[in-house]
Formats: structure tokens, C-alpha cells, sequence
């Protein structure tokens, strides 16, 4: 699965009506763009591609501010909320995701009940130790990646990245299990948004009309 339509869904999810200049600026704010594919073209083709298949609703509002054609704001549809939640969980619950994939997910991990949010981390753990049995049975870490040529360097690698993965994987658990952070249900968290008049530190330069779409 690609992060940016989780990414952009969950954007919109928060502001419960957002643009794409919007959009834009929240992802910025959050690093998207660093450890994701969420640039400016590939955030407003989603949007976009997104309402067209139902998922956002798009409305046509007044003109912008700074001059332009009216700005489209997006809005969650019921089978846009299905869709994000049906992302969240593939996201935190399959051990092979991409690192964007599953940054994403952990960014919007609180959007569950946390019970339901442990559930999948632990089949993820599940996941990762099935998938290191399955490379052990052909390559045995004791014995050193030499005993492979070189190419046991690759064995190597995949067992060290299934190692480190449940480690940290089980240490979010035991965070959450802790009561850190507020899940969906728990009462109000803070917004993790730019509003319009908000200085984005990501951000420099003019803001362009085109930036409203």
C-alpha cells in the first residue's frame, strides 16, 4: 500500500474539513515529506483522486484570499472514514510494511480504541516472528553469514531487521498498555495541526495562489 492516501485521509480526518494547501501544511509540520512520498503534486493528485472515488467530498468554496479560482475543501465521506480505518490497521498490523507505510500508521495509531491498536501491534510481532522462523530454516545466525558466501549477508540482514522490529514493536506495546497517550474514546487530545495563520517551520518562502487548491 502506498502512505499517501493514509497520510491525506488522516489530514483531512482531523481538520474534519480541510484544502490542500491545508493538507499540504500539516504534513510539512508533521516531516511527511522527509520519510514519505508526500509532496505537493502527489498530495493534491490523492486528494483529487480520492474524491472522485467517493472517499472526499469536495466542495467549492469562495474565492481565496490571495487571489485565484475558488478553493476546493475536502471533507471525510462514511466510505472515506472506512477506508482510512481499514489502511490504519493493514498499516500496524503487517510486519512488511514500507518504513512510510508504518510511519504513518504509528502517526495515527491514537484514531483506535487502544485495546484494538495493541491487538494489532501484537499480530505484528506475530507476523515478524513467523517470517524470521521462515529464514532461519534455511540459515542459522550462530553460524555467521560466512557460511553462506556473501549471500548470507542478506540472510543476515533480514534477521537482524525481524530482531529490531519486534523490539521496538514490543516496547510500543508496553507504552500503550502503560496508558501512554489518549485513544479514541479517552477524551479530548490536542490536535496535531497548523492553523491557517500558523507559522509553519517547515515552510519558507511566499504563499502562492496555487498553494490553495
Amino acid at each position: 500500500m502506498s502512505a499517501i492516501r493514509l497520510l491525506v485521509l488522516g489530514a483531512v480526518r482531523q481538520h474534519g474539513r480541510a484544502h490542500g494547501y491545508q493538507v499540504r501544511n500539516d504534513l510539512e509540520f508533521w516531516g511527511a515529506h522527509e520519510w514519505s512520498n508526500a509532496k505537493p503534486g502527489s498530495i493534491y493528485h490523492a486528494l483529487k483522486q480520492m474524491a472522485k472515488q467517493g472517499l472526499l467530498h469536495a466542495h467549492e468554496v469562495a474565492p481565496s484570499t490571495v487571489g485565484g479560482p475558488p478553493r476546493t475543501e475536502y471533507e471525510m465521506t462514511p466510505l472515506g472514514d472506512e477506508e482510512y480505518l481499514r489502511l490504519l490497521r493493514e498499516a500496524l498490523t503487517h510486519y512488511d510494511q514500507k518504513m512510510d507505510v508504518l510511519s504513518a500508521g504509528v502517526g495515527f495509531i491514537v484514531d483506535l480504541p487502544r485495546a484494538e491498536a495493541v491487538e494489532l501491534l501484537k499480530e505484528r510481532v506475530a507476523g515478524m516472528r513467523e517470517w524470521r522462523s521462515s529464514v532461519t530454516e534455511y540459515y542459522t545466525p550462530e553460524e555467521g553469514p560466512g557460511s553462506l558466501g556473501h549471500i548470507g549477508e542478506i540472510m543476515n540482514l533480514w534477521v537482524a531487521s525481524a530482531d529490531s522490529g519486534a523490539e521496538w514493536t514490543l516496547g510500543l506495546i508496553e507504552r500503550i498498555e502503560g496508558g501512554a497517550y489518549v485513544f479514541a474514546g479517552e477524551g479530548e487530545r490536542p490536535a496535531l495541526i497548523l492553523g491557517d495563520d500558523d507559522e509553519n517551520p517547515y515552510r519558507t518562502g511566499e504563499h502562492h495562489p496555487g498553494d490553495d487548491r
